[in-house]
């Protein structure tokens, strides 16, 4: 193997450079301990006929592994090339195509020809890296990326807490500021015939936790169990709860709350990770292929701005994304709360969000909702001044994908005015001021973000998923359907998602960049996708 390490070339996608405000500090030890994942490609060689069963929709996991897992001779060979660089083993898997490796930093520097130091980027201390990852050029094309040797904060969470906090009541008199999510349930006409029984909803989380405690006491407020609920490590983190509301607790209990309260019938898989590029791919692509769990459907409260995430993660965690859908598996993600900007502070350059922006996930915009006596009033955009704002526009990375042909996905507002995959698919409420209620660390308060979206669709998933008998898996094209037709949605036209003095989208009839085809009528989705 050590022939294979004269002759190198720089891994497609995965520059990176030290955020603009980092300051380095010196550089990484050589015996500082490290661990990576090495994403491989897919087999080479079709798929062979007749593996399938006749008729079936899905591939089950296995089928999934034979058919379009790494190959087993690629494995062995980089397994080799990273012993021979010094580095251990951790875990292989065919069906992920990923070997989890550690080692020391001298050893990593051996593998892929990088330099790690240490930066301060305000009160964060980062391992990070600059420029390129090489690799041997025998392993062209046999290693799509390698995640973990910069270890700095990747994604941010998508949720807002009300100011100031207040408890709402169940069934609270018109002009509340909050609703439960089986209120929301309600007024969204989710079928109540169904609980998600028989399906998993998978939570992805990158820090925070949960306390039993908290959740026994919400969820008997609520007159309900407490939801079955497991939590899964990946990469070495665990559900470690603690620094209150305003931290990814918040987070963590919204998103098991949402989805539990809605769908009490369904289990709950919480798949906890590290907050790097490569915790984030790990965990979902842990969620996707969990074997013993089997997830129906996947939610997403966190991502960042496309421009942010190097070409070979964003091809690594949309490929999982893809790989979820043949699988029969839905994954929805937030579109996040920066408005058409995509970051905080704002800037005139607009961004979607990735995962969102992955033509393979169910993007979730925001909406303002009001209602009274059971029923909605109005529903808008959600945009406040100083609160945040739905994120949707245009994807600067992937292209308009076929299912949003022909509905008006409109030019990027940055210049060369390019039109891409459109963001977001579908919405719900998201403003603060008409969130929903939960508890968090022991406080009741009030949350809105597209956060709280991603897992509100899940659990209506779960539910329609329930209703069928199958699960719907990717859903674009039945929904787009849906929407071309007038049905299932409920369209939201006035506002747009600008954040002053920058532009933004508009609503319009039908599907736009703020809020996709609108928010669900339950009811109608579930007719029109059984």
């Amino acid at each position: 193997m050590a022939g294979m390490k004269e002759q190198r070339m720089r891994l497609p996608g995965s520059e990176k450079t030290a955020p603009a405000d980092a300051r380095r500090l010196g550089p990484v030890a050589p015996e500082t301990r490290c661990e990576v994942t090495v994403r491989l490609r897919r087999r080479p060689s079709p798929p062979a006929e007749g593996t399938r069963a006749a008729g079936e929709r899905f591939l089950s996991r296995r089928e999934f592994a034979d058919l379009y897992g790494a190959d087993p001779e690629d494995l062995r060979n980089v397994e080799a090339f990273l012993h021979s660089c010094g580095l251990d083993i951790l875990r292989a898997s065919l069906a992920e195509r990923a070997i989890r490796a550690g080692g020391t930093a001298a050893a990593m520097r051996r593998a892929f020809g990088v330099t790690l130091a240490w930066y301060q980027s305000g009160r964060r201390r980062f391992r990070g890296r600059s420029g390129a990852i090489t690799i041997p050029t025998a392993l062209a094309g046999i290693i799509e990326g390698v995640f973990g040797l910069d270890d700095r904060p990747h994604a941010r969470s998508y949720f807002r807490i009300a100011r100031p906090p207040k408890r709402p009541r169940p069934g609270a008199a018109p002009g509340q500021r909050a609703f439960t999510p089986p209120e929301i349930a309600a007024l969204y006409g989710f079928p109540s015939s169904v609980d998600g029984s028989g399906q998993c909803i998978g939570l992805i989380e990158l820090g925070g936790g949960y306390r039993l405690a908290d959740l026994a006491a919400y969820f008997q407020g609520l007159g309900l169990a407490v939801p079955r609920l497991t939590a899964v490590a990946v990469d070495g983190a665990a559900n470690a709860p603690g620094g209150g509301p305003d931290g990814p607790d918040g987070e963590v209990m919204l998103d098991i709350e949402i989805a539990g309260a809605i769908a009490p019938g369904a289990a709950i898989v919480v798949y906890f990770a590290p907050n790097t590029d490569a915790g984030f791919l790990d965990a979902v692509t842990a969620a996707v292929h969990d074997d013993l769990r089997k997830p129906s459907v996947i939610s997403i409260s966190w991502g960042n701005a496309e421009r942010s995430w190097t070409g070979q993660a964003i091809q690594a965690l949309d490929s999982v994304c893809a790989d979820a859908g043949t699988l029969g598996i839905t994954v929805c993600a937030a579109a996040g709360d920066s408005g058409a900007s995509g970051t905080n502070p704002p800037t005139r350059r607009a961004n979607v969000d990735f995962p969102a922006s992955s033509p393979n996930a169910l993007a979730c915009g925001g909406t303002e909702l009001r209602a009274s006596g059971g029923r909605i009033e109005s529903e808008t955009v959600w945009n406040e001044p100083a609160g945040g704002a739905t994120g949707g526009g245009v994807s600067e990375v992937f292209p308009l994908p076929s299912y949003q042909q022909g509905i008006g996905v409109p030019p990027s507002l940055n210049a060369g005015h390019a039109i891409g995959r459109g963001v977001p698919d579908v919405a719900g409420d998201a403003d603060p001021n008409s969130g929903y209620a939960v508890r968090v660390d022991g406080e009741d308060i009030v949350v809105g973000g597209t956060s709280a979206v991603a897992p509100l669709w899940a659990a209506l998933i779960a539910l329609i998923n329930q209703s069928r008998g199958r699960p719907l898996g990717a859903p674009h094209a039945a929904l787009y359907a849906l929407g071309k037709s007038g049905r299932g949605f409920h369209d939201i036209v006035e506002g747009n998602n600008a954040i002053a003095p920058y532009p933004g989208y508009p609503a319009k009839p039908g599907w736009d960049a703020c809020t996709g085809w609108g928010s669900p009528d339950g009811q109608a989705l579930v007719a029109g996708l059984g």
